[in-house]
């Protein structure tokens, strides 16, 4: 893949969350709600705090999903991320 995001903005994959609860309660997959936290895949030049790798929180709605082939990504302006995680 290549995709270079431009402006403040970053390419992220949602890291998936648990679908148990600590007691052992499955969770269906239309009950879940989507995760917000996900793993930096790429970085505008212009953003200097975040790099690949970095583990991201973020807005339950923030950002635009897009399709790369199989895989789905989301493009986040650096305003819309809390913090990294880690």
């Amino acid at each position: 893949m290549n995709f270079q995001p431009l402006g403040n903005r970053v390419l992220v994959k949602r890291v998936e969350e648990a679908n148990t609860t600590v007691s052992g309660i499955i969770i269906p997959d239309n009950a879940q709600e989507k995760p917000s936290r996900g793993e930096v895949v790429a970085v505008s030049k212009d953003v200097e705090v975040l790099e690949n790798g970095n583990v991201v929180l973020f807005g339950k709605y923030a950002g635009n999903e897009v399709s790369m082939g199989a895989e789905k990504f989301l493009v986040l302006d650096v305003e819309d991320i809390f913090g990294i995680i880690g």
